[in-house]
Order: C-alpha cells, then sequence, then structure tokens
C-alpha cells in the first residue's frame, strides 16, 4: 500500500502527570515509529479546558502529529490507542500530499 499524510490530533488525560507532559509526548511519538510510522511534524498545543465536560474530565493536553502513513498503520494505531487510558480523546484526517499542500 501507498503511504499518505495524515493528521492525528490525540487529547492526553494529564491528570496528575502535569509535569511529565513531554514524557507522555515521547512515548506516543516512539508508539509511532515503532508502528513503522514516519513522523513529519508534531505539534504540541498545550493544555486547554473543554467547553464541556468529556467523561468526568474538564481539559486535557493537545498534541497534533502530522504523519506518513499507510491506512492499515493508521488503524493500528487507532485501535491500540483506544485501550490507553493516557489517550482521551483522538481524530483522525488524511491531508493533501505535500507538494500539493504549498
Amino acid at each position: 500500500m501507498t503511504k499518505r499524510r495524515y493528521e492525528i490530533l490525540l487529547v492526553l488525560n494529564t491528570k496528575g502527570k502535569e509535569e511529565s507532559a513531554n514524557d507522555l509526548i515521547d512515548s506516543i511519538e516512539k508508539q509511532i515509529k515503532a508502528a513503522k510510522v514516519e513522523v513529519e511534524q508534531i505539534q504540541r498545543l498545550e493544555k486547554r479546558t473543554f467547553a464541556y465536560p468529556s467523561k468526568k474530565r474538564t481539559g486535557g493536553y493537545y498534541v497534533n502529529y502530522i504523519v506518513d502513513a499507510t491506512p492499515g498503520q493508521i488503524d493500528e494505531l487507532q485501535s491500540k490507542w483506544k485501550l490507553d487510558p493516557v489517550i482521551h480523546l483522538q481524530h483522525y484526517q488524511k491531508l493533501k500530499p505535500a507538494a500539493q499542500a504549498a
């Protein structure tokens, strides 16, 4: 399969782990690379408060990853992170190839 560009937005549950948000982000990046997905860019969007409570939480740490992956690799990450208590929410979006994005 051919690789495509994806944007992965994760909201991390950092409750009780405020000082280790960077450690969590690095750990997730290692998981992405272990799935043989190329990380193009990481945007640390800081902690934000939700407009309304979600799963009894009032906020989370937002991180945006731009990656090159196959749809199968994205499915693998998505199913793995569904069970991870650190990842509160996840959103995936297919992007245009880098040459067309400019």
